[in-house]
């Protein structure tokens, strides 16, 4: 008799041996197998929520039809490379559902943690008002922030109009179409502030690393990811803006991957804080007002 329990173990057996890649909001082949096939059965992801818990459910015994439909998602999943989010529309942040497809990047950003932790809590203030989530592909980090901070305004901002399409999505999803607005905008261009507080995920994926991503990357818009060669393009633009876009004591909350060697070597001495992730103190970094525009004045040739 198969389970969903020994389902569950086929699949990831079979996820291993066709060596596919995670990180697209799991890290591994039986956490992705459980997603795959709860999903594929129409239970909910987290089955310790459940009335009947982990074990009773994975004792479930499981019909010929609904092994079928389990086999053929995760042969999909092998044969497309495509990332399970994609393949179910669905990601999770922080625990808080989303919508999800092709045309944004699947939402994975650290500083989600930062938000629901409250590690970014001490540098804002009762005068934190504006909220820029720039890059904001599907909207996630938006409205996160606007979860996280019941009295600010979130504005959430993407070169793309598709990645937009998703995030209305998922503000409307949330009903939080009072709260967060969605603007089009190449930079800051035309979300222009000033700030309070600016999020921001940009591509910053630099060159040679683009060209190893493997294929559940490469299923994913390439202008959410690519950074040029040394993966600071978009940094550069917006540290050079943000001293016009952020209030006298506003801050930027960026992240910037692997790439701390790039930025350092881009921004040689600009006094930033690293912040504690799930993947390190080198992730994420945060920014004041006051530090860039000092160290800006020391860098006269630079901007």
């Amino acid at each position: 008799m198969t389970t969903i329990r020994t389902l569950i173990d086929d699949s990831a057996a079979a996820l291993t041996a066709a060596v596919v890649h995670f990180g697209h909001g799991t890290t591994n082949a039986q956490d992705e197998a459980a997603w795959l096939v709860l999903w594929a059965l129409g239970l909910p992801m987290d089955v310790n929520s459940s009335t009947e818990g982990e074990d009773a459910v994975g004792a479930r015994p499981v019909s010929d039809a609904d092994r079928a439909k389990v086999q053929a998602l995760v042969e999909q999943r092998i044969t497309t490379r495509k990332p399970a989010a994609y393949l179910t529309q669905q990601a999770w942040l922080q625990g808080v559902p989303f919508y999800i497809d092709e045309r944004s990047i699947v939402p994975r950003s650290l500083i989600a943690e930062l938000l629901a932790d409250g590690s970014i809590d001490e540098w804002l203030s009762t005068t934190t008002h504006n909220v820029l989530d720039l890059c904001t592909g599907n909207g996630s980090l938006a409205c996160l922030a606007a979860m996280a901070y019941p009295d600010v305004a979130v504005t959430g901002a993407d070169l793309s109009p598709d990645a937009l399409a998703v995030a209305r999505i998922n503000v409307e999803k949330h009903g939080l179409q009072n709260r967060v607005t969605l603007v089009q905008s190449n930079g800051m261009a035309q979300a222009r502030g000033p700030w309070d507080l600016i999020l921001c995920n940009p591509p910053y994926v630099n060159a040679d690393s683009m060209a190893r991503l493997p294929l559940e990357y490469r299923a994913e818009p390439v202008m959410a990811l690519a950074g040029g060669k040394d993966g600071m393009d978009f940094v550069r633009l917006l540290v050079r803006d943000l001293p016009q876009r952020l209030t006298e004591d506003g801050v930027l909350v960026l992240e910037i991957g692997n790439e701390r060697e790039h930025f350092e070597a881009a921004f040689r001495g600009l006094p930033v804080f690293w912040m504690n992730t799930s993947a390190g103190d080198d992730q994420v970094l945060l920014l004041t007002r006051d530090a860039l525009v000092h160290w800006m004045h020391e860098q006269p040739t630079q901007f």
